[in-house]
């Protein structure tokens, strides 16, 4: 997201954390302000898992949007590693986003990480989500409850769906930015891997999929990448589930379902890398992946 003026003045660039329970919209707010996908989104809670970063632009600065993990009560070390990161990213950012889900109001997530802003006096901007689905007499209540239980620095209410709000909001996290020189290019929308990327892309067909039928279970790696000289690329990559029913699920009857995976996840993977993708995908079996430190960090978390 580029704002059509571009005032004079020292470069500005810095980091800011998108920080909140899980299924709060941060993902979708990260694409939002960058105007490109950058982190995939879906129904289900604790989809992001490594911290992610992407860049938007506005004016002279230039933010490094950290999209974490969701903050939650972890029970496995994938859990625990997510948590962590989550508060890693925070710790380290010039500027932190709360991203709340407007309409449970304050919920006992959020007290909890609250609290932990609390502890360790961290200065954040909350951030009411999902505003174009509450009622607009509610919304000054909802603000009113969280910023009595913390003294947030500022209160926007956005819909990171439609984007809403988000301007103002990214003009905010920009005058937080210090003077410095930009890190990345202008035309780059993501600190991310090309790798990570698709398979990232791929987990989302997982989870658009197959719903409810495979929670938490699967993880992806991207194993093989082979530059064409046609242009293309040959990507090989390996579903990993942990029991051979949830094989079964993915696979589908004669292999239809991780056909169709393949095959929109391909789609996606050509648009977002402007070539032809030759994308192979396999079904494996990895017991307690999630509790394997290398496969964690393989995966982008610190363990």
């Amino acid at each position: 997201m580029t704002d059509e003026t571009t005032p004079a003045g020292p470069t500005r660039c810095g980091f800011c954390a998108i920080i909140g329970a899980p299924n709060a919209g941060k993902s979708t707010l990260v694409n939002q302000l960058t105007g490109s996908k950058v982190s995939i989104v879906s129904h289900k809670v604790q989809t992001t898992r490594a911290r992610i970063r992407a860049i938007a632009i506005t004016g002279q600065a230039q933010i490094v949007l950290v999209d974490t993990p969701g903050i939650f009560k972890p029970k496995r070390m994938l859990d625990r590693a997510m948590v962590d990161n989550a508060w890693g990213g925070a710790g380290d950012a010039d500027a932190v986003v709360f991203l709340v889900d407007g309409r449970p109001g304050l919920t006992d997530e959020a007290k909890a990480i609250i609290a932990q802003l609390e502890a360790t006096k961290t200065k954040a901007i909350l951030v009411i989500n999902k505003v174009d689905l509450i009622k607009r007499e509610q919304l000054l209540d909802i603000s009113a409850a969280f910023n009595a239980a913390y003294p947030f620095e500022q209160t926007f209410m956005v819909s990171a769906l439609t984007g809403s709000g988000t301007k103002d909001l990214l003009k905010a996290i920009a005058a937080r930015m210090p003077e410095s020189p930009w890190l990345y290019p202008e035309d780059q929308v993501a600190d991310v891997h090309l790798r990570f990327m698709a398979s990232e892309m791929t987990r989302e067909k997982i989870y658009e999929r197959l719903h409810e039928e495979l929670p938490y279970s699967s993880t992806v790696e991207t194993e093989s990448w082979e530059e064409r000289k046609d242009g293309s690329v040959k990507i090989g990559q390996v579903i990993y589930v942990e029991r051979d029913s949830q094989k079964a699920i993915v696979l589908g009857k004669g292999g239809q379902t991780v056909k169709l995976i393949g095959q929109l996840a391909r789609a996606d993977m050509e648009k977002y890398f402007e070539r032809k993708v030759h994308l192979f995908l396999f079904v494996k079996v990895r017991e307690n992946w999630a509790e394997d430190k290398e496969r964690l960090r393989n995966m982008g978390l610190d363990v």
